[in-house]
């Protein structure tokens, strides 16, 4: 079974910074992508950023030149270093891998738990 762990969240004033972390653990083989989305309550989750296993990153048009996604493959570890945050940023932050987990080898894609960012004075 795989697992992800988040850590970083919290509360912090407009124009302050938060680096969320993620980790994955279990029985991993390899892990393709991973990324961060966001869900306020009442609407559908959305994409923030995601990151491939070569570094390739995507960004949300809202989030570009403000949020960074990096990773470390080593360490199954993905970060979002989050800059220049608004009020509108607040959401509860979900990290997201897709793999293959094993033996035997399967599909997997795991979540997990959420982080909540408070963007407030």
């Amino acid at each position: 079974q795989v697992q992800l762990v988040e850590s970083g969240g919290g509360l912090v004033q407009p124009g302050g910074s938060l680096r969320l972390s993620c980790a994955a653990s279990g029985s991993i083989f390899s892990i393709n992508d991973m990324g961060w989305y966001r869900q306020a309550p009442g609407k559908q989750r959305e994409l923030v950023a995601v990151i491939s296993f070569d570094g390739s990153a995507h960004y949300a048009d809202s989030v570009k030149g403000r949020f960074t996604i990096s990773r470390d493959n080593a360490k199954n570890t993905v970060y979002l270093q989050m800059n220049s945050l608004k009020p509108g940023d607040t959401d509860t932050y979900y990290c997201n891998a897709d793999g293959v987990g094993g033996p035997p080898p399967e599909y997997l894609e795991v979540w997990g738990q959420g982080t909540l960012v408070t963007v407030s004075s």
